[in-house]
């Protein structure tokens, strides 16, 4: 995988993936785009939320919606990296079984997120989940 980034002006950067997205990246507070920090860990609610997705789909629930509220803590000296993320996944269908939801979100968590298994070496990683009838 490759990927580049270029600088605009003052703290703003665009990135650009192997595959031609762009995302607009910002050092300032508040800024023009997300800060690294936060697109790592929007990276990280993304890339669960579409194990999740994909988990419930092929065990034949009527998914409609999936959210993940994430909340990190990060480190109060630099390197300010984060310590501890919690994710909470809002699950929309209808007839989800409770037990298929949390074993998604347990093998996404714990197995299948590639991002989460990079962060959870440095952090203390948590989810919890409600689950709504469409």
């Amino acid at each position: 995988m490759k990927a580049k980034v270029s600088w605009i002006e003052g703290m703003r950067f665009e990135g650009q993936s192997e595959s031609g997205h762009k995302l607009i990246l910002d050092g300032t507070n508040p800024g023009q785009g997300a800060s690294p920090m936060e697109a790592v860990l929007l990276g990280a609610g993304g890339c669960s939320a579409i194990d999740v997705v994909s988990i419930l789909e092929k065990s034949r629930q009527q998914i409609s919606g999936c959210d993940v509220e994430l909340e990190a803590e990060r480190a109060e000296q630099p390197p300010r990296v984060f310590t501890q993320i919690n994710m909470h996944f809002i699950v929309t269908g209808h007839d989800l079984s409770e037990k298929r939801v949390a074993r998604a979100i347990e093998l996404s968590m714990e197995k299948y997120c590639s991002v989460m298994k990079m962060l959870d070496k440095a952090l203390v990683a948590t989810s919890s989940y409600e689950i709504r009838q469409a």
